[in-house]
């Protein structure tokens, strides 16, 4: 028999999928602790750079639950942004990312059809979208939710399709089934330290941001 946690956690997949997401993943809202020592690291070691705003909301970039109220679920969601066309030789260098609309705001428009699906087809939850738009750490919540793991670049790396993605969440009050992290597939490969123009990858896992162009 399939209970509501399994029903709702199915559904909620399939929606996204549906909204065009190429995967979802889901954990349990809470504190990161993993993570904390790690942003204090490297925030006092100034490797954020100019990112200021890293220095702001230290707790809740750590913890969904002073961000939602009631939080139970950190829902993790995947959009490819590989471009279908290159750019031209001779014009200038545009990130890949930044080809076509705004991801900001197709991504929220997204996550917020996601939630009143939710709430028209489960019954009263409250949810947040979250866009590059406030305090959360999204690569660690995607890896936790096992949609990748963190490779040696800090970015997330899906094993079949590599790193070209947004990652977004929902933060919602609903108890789920949760997914589990999957294994860091790196091993001894240092391809991508090797190749950074500025060596901004100052050991494995860890990115100084005042190096990074």
């Amino acid at each position: 028999m399939i209970n509501n946690k399994d029903k709702y956690t199915q559904f909620i997949k399939a929606e996204s999928k549906r909204l065009g997401f190429l995967s979802c993943g889901i954990s349990k809202a809470g504190f990161l602790e993993e993570e904390a020592p790690r942003l204090e690291n490297w925030l006092n070691k100034n490797q954020h750079g100019k990112m200021s705003y890293m220095e702001n909301h230290f707790d809740k970039r750590l913890n969904p639950t002073l961000l939602v109220d009631d939080a139970k679920s950190v829902i993790s969601v995947l959009l490819n942004y590989f471009p279908e066309h290159t750019q031209n030789d001779n014009s200038y260098k545009i990130s890949k990312y930044a080809y076509g609309q705004d991801y900001h705001w197709v991504i929220k428009e997204k996550l917020k059809e996601l939630l009143h699906s939710i709430q028209s087809n489960i019954g009263a939850v409250n949810g947040r979208a979250f866009v590059d738009s406030a305090p959360v750490l999204d690569k660690a919540w995607a890896a936790k939710s096992g949609l990748g793991w963190i490779g040696k670049n800090s970015n997330l790396i899906t094993q079949k399709t590599g790193s070209f993605y947004f990652i977004a969440e929902l933060i919602v009050d609903l108890e789920l089934e949760y997914d589990t992290a999957t294994t860091d597939h790196c091993g001894t490969c240092t391809a991508c330290i090797d190749a950074c123009p500025t060596e901004a990858i100052v050991a494995p896992y860890v990115v100084d941001g005042s190096k990074c162009i």
